[in-house]
């Protein structure tokens, strides 16, 4: 019994335990949001009305061939595609001219990133926050802030070039080998370095973002457990604390997802001159966000951004709590039975 201890982290499970628990709503989260992150991305990746007299060439599906001449005339429309209004008409938009399953592009790199994502993020939060808890002989409620950014930044750097190609296939219809291609310019022009582009504007979003999720969540679910009486989360206080949480962090950290998804979009699009592409700094996307569309481009997408994250927050929390619940429950039952055997011989 000892050792079957000796195995248990500081929750009653073990981190094999922990990352089967990380998994179990990951599949599931990915299949409900995915339709909202596809609508966000168009939302988001929309190009501003051109000046006159400019010529643009845009291979990312959102613009494929555009140029304006001095009169105004436009020439040369390859393809035009429509301005969307809104989520809503995002949403008729693509169903009528793409068909329903367009929703759902870039789901395969969805579900390939969201195993390896969630077990990263959620074992080493729950890790960290032990360790840091033994090691400060305290329980802080700014544990979990530093646990959940600490975490955070493991899984963006694994799962960035991934994050990238799932992007790439959400805005627009792509085939694999489509994406293939795409993947090879980018390594061949900027090395392998430009499979981690977006990076930087990732961990600005999803850094604050874990940190606020986490300090929220564990202070609504410790509030709700005592307001109840319970000592551990229902599935009914698990589901509205992610939700809760995962709301206020979205809102607060939207203006870094804008320039994630714009920055990771310059791959593939290429210039008239055919010259080397340098990298656009994240304070100089918001600065060009904030001239073409005023402040308010930087929440562009959040509304569908909500619709995603706060069901996505509170099924994957619940399915995690649920998960590390069952398996307590199992290690109590050994626990007990090893120790009805000990005693008995």
């Amino acid at each position: 019994m000892a050792a079957h201890r000796s195995n248990l982290g500081t929750n009653g499970i073990t981190p094999i335990q922990q990352m089967i628990a990380s998994c179990s709503g990951a599949f599931m989260t990915s299949l409900i949001v995915t339709p909202f992150d596809v609508i966000k991305i168009r939302l988001q990746a929309q190009i501003t009305p051109f000046h006159k007299g400019k010529c643009f060439l845009y291979c990312n599906g959102l613009m494929d061939h555009v140029c304006i001449c001095e009169n105004g005339n436009k020439t040369a429309w390859y393809k035009a595609p429509g301005q969307f209004r809104g989520t809503l008409d995002a949403f008729v938009q693509i169903v009528r001219n793409e068909g329903i399953k367009s929703l759902w592009s870039g789901l395969p790199p969805t579900l390939i990133m969201a195993v390896p994502a969630t077990v990263i993020y959620f074992t080493c939060y729950d890790q960290l926050r032990g360790f840091l808890k033994y090691q400060l002989e305290d329980d802080s409620i700014y544990i979990p802030l530093i646990a959940g950014a600490s975490a955070r930044v493991g899984a963006v750097t694994v799962i960035s070039p991934l994050e990238l190609i799932r992007t790439k296939s959400q805005s627009r219809k792509l085939t694999y080998s489509e994406l293939g291609s795409v993947v090879r310019v980018a390594v061949a022009q900027d090395g392998w370095l430009s499979l981690w582009r977006g990076w930087t504007p990732t961990v600005l979003r999803d850094v604050p973002f874990s940190a606020i999720y986490w300090f929220n969540y564990e202070l609504m679910k410790s509030q709700l457990c005592k307001r109840y009486n319970v000592s551990e989360p229902t599935l009914t206080i698990s589901f509205s604390s992610g939700a809760s949480s995962g709301a206020i962090a979205a809102v607060l950290t939207l203006p870094f997802d804008v320039v994630k998804t714009r920055r990771q979009i310059e791959l593939g699009e290429l210039s008239m001159s055919q010259s080397r592409k340098t990298l656009t700094s994240t304070w100089k996307i918001m600065r060009r966000v904030v001239r073409e569309s005023g402040f308010g481009g930087l929440f562009v997408g959040l509304l569908p951004r909500l619709m995603k994250v706060v069901p996505a927050c509170a099924i994957m929390i619940s399915s995690y709590e649920y998960g590390k619940s069952f398996f307590r429950k199992i290690n109590r039952e050994q626990e007990l039975k090893a120790s009805w055997k000990s005693d008995i011989s």
